[in-house]
This record gives structure tokens, sequence and C-alpha cells, in this order.
């Protein structure tokens, strides 16, 4: 019967990995699980002796080390192998053995004691020990990273020179005969490096999250990071981004010049529609313009991931990478219309129009389907021009949306070759899609509503307690109530380190979508119930900075204009609980500049009042400057703070819902899911290679024609996506099983009106009617009144005045200092958005 506990006691792990919580504490819930089985069976073990305790903790010690050293390991294979546990469970069987050798000599009383200590000296040994462990993962995480990117970049440096071509061709034909055929390799060789670095990355930030942190000092790279061109059409465009695009533009050119040398050096070999010798280069440079849209679409949905946002491992947020979006979505729309101009124009000298552009073919190329490619794609691409996005959106959201159409016919266009090479951003992006409907069910409430006096109103939700955010991180929300289908981004105005239960957002109603809020809200203010009925909502979010960057600056410059002051308010509440918790330094000093149009604006900083009142010049400084810009003279800062009790409240019944905002799955489940959907799409590639294709790879004539085999490859694509959907539909209902309660509304901190009358802290503050800041003069008189070296300047507002503050930067900060010039300030750049 004894025997038996060595396998319970292995198999327990594979119970809690399947059905417990997957995290850090269920190791210790199954070591004490596994323990208990073996005291139980190890009862009836006959001739039982007796030891020393000591003496079971030493052998158990040994035990303890084998399993300490395979933890790291296990704690990321056993989120690869989603609910396996498999990995712990082969630590637990070696374990369960060796601490068995001399069981049968001990008493059962004094095992259990000995192993019940040892449970939890195992799990505090293994943490601390994980912890240090930490900072070697990264680098190594990192050095793996670099490697894997620099053998995708060099993949795409040599796929166009002829050795590559001959090599490739070889391989591919070796392939046909395997399991995986030539499908595989191209999956395995075009495809997967991407993928791969998205796994290793979100391992890194995973890791990263958890690794002790200190103020660094200034580096001299991050000059590279501070704006090198400021303009109104490029917008704000650091040094980093000026080399990436540097570097890019030589690829593009490598690319086609080195395409075009080669089929130069063939054209004499060529003879096709009887084209003469101007007419066969024009048609190949068409063709390569072609594949300079398709490098330009291999990128192109990379930087609007939200939750597999790959950008962050590089510290660029969702937000920020939202413009290089538009710069290669441009770019690939002007390398597809000379493709398809200079396609057609050929056509047009042949008078053969009409013969080609409606072909279908069954092999190569597809002529009509690229047509329906490259229409779908202006159509989008002309919607999405700022003139129509600003003033109709709707059309600009919906428009959009044919990028299935888009994909679809580029796949039947190109072929599936081609396919492989866009396929790992397209494969991302589909997930990432389907983890947001995923993470937006099933719908919470509102818990209240503010209403303040500048049209503005502030949405109070309930959330986990668990789910931590940083400042300045964005949702996206959508009311089914206003539009089934509109999704709109607000910054997020709370911390989750002060209100653990609720999470806020400002909303300016000045669109359609956000009046019609204001509106529905304004009618509940005026019925006469207790509680207005619930309000449902969607969210998905937050999506932010995995770190608070912006504490390891001495000083901060936080530039506001209108609406764009609700990331500054998370802000603040997060260095005031930083400031009352003493765990980590903060910024000495503090300067708000706030411009709005209308005194009343100026209500928005109810939430932060605190903090302008308690000022302790000993931790930190805050300082208030607001510009009121369309008045010529009003009222004192106590006047305005005084009419913050005009903000009217609202509570909506939440008996129809008991869920709250759960956030997105950590970053070692979203690595899984990634890792599971590719694996599962090579899998149902090769079991269609073998009931399609293998059988016909000896026929001198394919059977299926080309859009067969795209067919095929759309079927394990969508395969591949719902089986990781499966995996975040389980984890989510897993969630939902908690039955989590909500609070009833947001705790708000009452100022009382003795204190207000009292604080002379509100005399510092200041108010100027009249005009806009002198931005130069700010940022002149700035370092003076600091002292700080290192100054964090943050806007968040209109284009121009980001454009503004980005050139006194760039002005102030010229050259990297050193020596003695060290202590002089060094402003840093941060743009942030509280839309997109």
């Amino acid at each position: 019967m004894w025997w038996m506990g060595y396998i319970l006691n292995g198999f327990s792990h594979l119970i809690v990995g399947i059905v417990g919580p997957v995290c850090e504490c269920s190791l210790h819930f199954s070591i004490s699980i596994s323990t208990k089985i073996m005291i139980l069976l190890g009862s009836s073990q006959p001739n039982s002796c007796h030891k020393t305790r000591r003496d079971v903790e030493l052998r158990f010690a040994v035990t303890c080390q084998f399993v300490d050293w395979l933890f790291p390991l296990d704690l990321l294979l056993s989120r690869l192998l989603a609910y396996g546990y498999l990995p712990l469970y082969f630590c637990t069987v070696v374990g369960g053995v060796y601490a068995s050798v001399d069981r049968e000599m001990m008493s059962t009383r004094r095992l259990q004691t000995a192993l019940e200590s040892n449970s939890h000296m195992i799990c505090c040994g293994l943490h601390i020990k994980f912890r240090m462990a930490i900072p070697f993962l990264l680098v190594v995480l990192k050095l793996l990273m670099i490697i894997v990117f620099s053998g995708w970049v060099s993949l795409w440096l040599l796929k166009p020179t002829e050795m590559w071509t001959q090599k490739w061709k070889g391989a591919e034909e070796s392939a046909t005969a395997t399991v995986f055929g030539y499908n595989g390799l191209d999956f395995a060789v075009y495809s997967f490096p991407l993928i791969f670095l998205a796994i290793v990355g979100f391992i890194y930030l995973e890791l990263k999250q958890k690794e002790p942190r200190s103020r660094q000092a200034r580096s001299p790279g991050k000059a590279l990071s501070n704006p090198l061109i400021v303009n109104s059409y490029v917008g704000i465009v650091s040094a980093v981004e000026v080399l990436a695009v540097l570097f890019f533009v030589l690829f593009l050119a490598w690319t086609f010049y080195t395409r075009i040398s080669n089929d130069y050096r063939k054209m004499m070999l060529v003879k096709n529609m009887k084209l003469n010798m101007w007419q066969f280069k024009s048609s190949r440079v068409a063709t390569r313009l072609g594949l300079l849209a398709e490098a330009c679409l291999a990128l192109l949905l990379l930087p609007i991931l939200r939750g597999l946002a790959i950008f962050r491992i590089l510290g660029i947020q969702f937000e920020a990478s939202v413009k290089y979006h538009v710069w290669l979505g441009t770019a690939m729309i002007l390398f597809a219309t000379l493709h398809g101009a200079i396609t057609f124009f050929i056509w047009g000298v042949k008078n053969r129009i009409q013969d080609e552009m409606w072909r279908w073919q069954k092999t190569g190329r597809i002529y009509l389907a690229g047509e329906v490619t490259l229409v779908t794609g202006l159509v989008i691409w002309i919607t999405s021009l700022p003139q129509i996005r600003r003033r109709q959106f709707e059309i600009f959201y919906y428009t959009h949306h044919l990028y299935i159409v888009f994909l679809v016919f580029f796949l039947f266009h190109g072929g599936d070759r081609h396919f492989y090479m866009v396929f790992p951003g397209i494969f991302l992006f589909a997930l990432d899609k389907l983890l947001r409907i995923i993470q937006s069910r099933p719908e919470t409430c509102i818990l209240s509503a503010r209403l303040f006096p500048c049209n503005a109103i502030e949405l109070v939700l309930p959330k986990d307690p668990r789910l931590k955010y940083a400042p300045t991180s964005v949702i996206y929300m959508k009311i089914p109530s206003i539009s089934k289908l509109q999704w709109h981004s607000f910054s997020v105005s709370s911390s989750s380190s002060v209100d653990e239960n609720t999470m806020s957002v400002i909303v300016k109603c000045e669109g359609g979508w956000t009046s019609s809020l204001y509106n529905m809200v304004q009618t509940e203010l005026g019925s006469d119930a207790d509680r207005m009925k619930c309000i449902p909502v969607a969210v998905e979010g937050p999506y932010g900075p995995t770190s608070l960057d912006f504490l390891r600056y001495d000083s901060l410059l936080l530039v506001a204009g209108g609406i764009g002051i609700t990331p500054f308010l998370s802000i603040l509440q997060e260095v005031e609980f930083v400031q009352s918790s003493g765990k980590k330094r903060i910024p000495s000093q503090i300067q708000l500049i706030y411009v709005v149009k209308k005194s009343q604006d100026i209500c928005l900083l109810e939430s932060v009042l605190p903090s302008l009142l308690n000022q302790k010049s000993e931790q930190f400084h805050l300082k208030l400057k607001v510009f009121v810009t369309q008045e010529q003279s009003g009222a004192t800062i106590r006047e305005l703070v005084n009419e913050f009790s005009r903000v009217e409240t609202v509570n909506f019944d939440t008996k129809s819902t008991n869920y709250a905002t759960f956030g997105l799955e950590t970053s070692l489940w979203m690595a899984s899911i990634i890792g599971f959907s590719s694996i599962m799409f090579l899998i149902t590639l090769c079991c269609f290679n073998q009931a399609f294709l293998h059988p016909i790879k000896k026929a001198s004539k394919p059977k299926y024609p080309s859009s067969v085999i795209d067919l095929l490859l759309i079927c394990s694509f969508a395969i591949a996506i719902m089986c990781g959907t499966f995996i975040a539909i389980v984890l989510r209902w897993r969630k939902l099983q908690k039955g989590l309660q909500i609070s009833s509304q947001k705790p708000l901190k009452e100022i009382k009106p003795s204190l207000l009358e009292s604080s002379r802290a509100l005399e510092e503050h200041e108010i100027h009617f009249g005009g806009r800041p002198k931005l130069q003069d700010v940022f002149s008189q700035f370092p003076n009144e600091t002292g700080g070296s290192d100054v964090g300047v943050f806007v968040c507002g209109p284009e121009g005045m980001k454009e503004s503050v980005a050139s006194l930067c760039q002005m102030k900060s010229q050259g990297i200092r050193m020596g003695a010039q060290s202590k002089k300030a060094y402003f840093s750049f941060h743009s942030l958005n509280f839309s997109l």
C-alpha cells in the first residue's frame, strides 16, 4: 500500500495543475496535499522504526534542493504546457521516492510534523531563490530575443538573393516528402521566429515585473529617445525612430535592387506576352514593388496589438506605437498602388486589360484577387485620413473592419508561400482580437457617475482587487445601450494602489457617442429613484506600462490641456500613495501646468485635491499653475476649489450583475496561449498536408488549384485560433466562478471645509487668465525652482501643445552632458494620449 503514495504524490500535482489556481501558491498547496497522501498511505507500512526529526529534515532537504533547482524552469514550462503541470509532476515523484527511502523506519506522527514544516520552508526558499535568479534569467531571455530577432532580420536580407532562392527551392523539394511538407518548412523558417520572439518576450515581461527595482542613473542611450524631428506632418519623431525608419528604408532598397538585378540578368531567357525590353522591365518593377508592399504588410499589424503588444518589450506602449501602423500602412498602399498601376499600364499597352483583370487562375497569382485587395486597401486608407477620421469616426471605424477581406484576398493573390512571411502579424492580431472579445465578456455595470459643470462625466467601474495597473493606462469601453459595435478609448484617471475595488475614467462630452452618454446619465439624475437602473458596459484593458517609470526622475513637469489632465490624475494619486507607504523614492518636485478654456474646467482636479492641500516639503512638493485662455479675469484658486461641491453624483443599481473588470491574463498565460495555438496550427497543417496534398505529390499535374491550398491554410489558421480561444475561455470561466462581490460605489475622500479654509497650500498655486503659458519661461525657471538634474516632462493635450513642448525639450537637452555639466537639468520628453 505504501508504494501507492509515490504515484499519488506526483499525481496530485497533475490534479492541482488542472483544477487548481495556476500561480506560485499552487506549489505550496500541491506539496501539502502530496505529503498528506504519503502520510495517510504510509501509516499502514510494517516494520516502521523511529528516527529523529532532524534526520528527516536533512534527507528531505536534498529533495528540496532538487525541486529548488528545477523550480524556475518548471514555473515557465508549466504555463506553456497549459494544464499539464508535467515538470512539477516529475519533480514530485522523484522527490517523493527519495524522501521515502527511510520512511519505513519512521513513525507517522514525526513524519507528518517534519513534512508539513518543510512544505512551508520549501515555498519560502523557492520564492527567495527565484527572485535572486530573476536578473540572470532576464539577461538570458534578452540575449535569446536578440539572437532570434537577428536571425529573423537576416532571413529577410538573404531572401532576395539568388543563393537563397536556389538553396530554398531544394529544401522545399526535400521537405515535400516529409510529414510536414513544404508548408511546415515555410512556417518553421518564415513565421515561427517572430512568434517565438513574442513567446519569449511575454515571459521576459512577466519576470521584469518581479525584478527588484531601484532608481537608475540616466544613461547616454536615453538621449536617443528624446525628440529629434518635430513637424506638423510627421509629428514628433525621436532619434531611435529615425534610425529604425532609416534601416527599414535601406532594407527596402536592398530588396528592390537585389530582385531587379536578378530579374534583368534573366530577362533574355523569358518571353511572356511577347513584351519588348522596356515593357518587360516595367512588369518586373511592378512585381517587385508588390514584394515591398508585402514587407510592409508583415509589420503592419504588430503596432496595433493591445493585449499581445510585443512593442512593450521595447518599452513602447500601444497608444505610442499606433503611429507606426499609420506609417507602414501608408507605405504599403503606396507600393501596392504603384504595383497595380504599372501592371494595368502594361496590360493597356498590350490591349489585354479585359482578358487579364477578370482572371482567376488555377495556379499562380490570381489577378482578380489582387485587384480586390488593392481596392479594399485604398478604401481603408482613404477613410482613415485625419480629415475623415476626426469628423466621421463611424465611417473610419466600420470600414477598417474590411481588413478581413483584404487579408483573405491577399492570400489568394500572393499564394501560401508569400503568406507565411506576413503570417506572424496576422496570427498574433487574430489571437489578440479574440482574447479581447473574451476579456470584455460578460458585461459589467457602471457603479456611479459624477457630472462636472464643465460638461464632463466621471464613470466609476468595479474591478477585481487583484487587478493592478500602472498610471497612464488606457481602457476601451462599449455601452450597448448607445451602440452595440462602437468601442471608445479613455485614460484611466484612478490608481489601483488607492482604489482597489474600483476604476475611474473621465469622459469629455463633445462627440455624438459621449453626448449620448452624458444625456443618459443626466436623465437618470432627474428621476426620483434612490438608485438608477443599471447601465451595462463592456470593458477591455487596462493597457499600459508594466512599471512606474515616472518615479525614477528627480523632478516631474506635467503639461496638460483640457481633458488631457486625466492621465496625470492617476500619476498624482500614485505618487501620493508611494509617498505615504515610503517604499520607493519619489520625485522631489512636481509642477503641473494645466491649460483650460474655462475656469470651471478646474473641477476635474477634484480627485487630487488632497495632494494640493497636503504639502509636505520634506518629501515632495506639488505646484499647480492654471492658465485659463478664454477668460480675462476670474476667481482665485480657493474660490474655484469651493465650487467643487457643484459636482453631482449618481449611484446606479448593481443587482443585475455580479461581474467586475478582471483585466488581462498574465504574460505567462499569454505566452502559453501563443505557443499552444502555433503548435496546433502546425499539427493541423500537417494533417491537411497528409490528407489532401501528400497523396498527389508524385502526380505530374496538381490535382487541386492553388486557391484550395489557400483554403486549407485558412482552415488550419481558424482551428489554431479556436484552440487558443478555448484556453482563454476556460481561464475567464475560472475567474468568473469566484463570484466576486462588487462594491456599491467608489469611496470618496471627504475634505473638511475647515481644512479647506485654513490650508495655506492653496496660496502657493497660481492661476492666470487671458492667455496660454509661455513654455519657454517655464522650462527656463523650472530647473532653478527644483534643482533636479533629471527632469521627466510628460505632456497630454492637443498636438500643437505636444509639438511645442517637444521642441523645447529638444532645445534644452541638446547632446549628452558629461562631467561638470551633468548637474544641469536634462529634460526627458514623454507624450501621452488621453484618447485614440
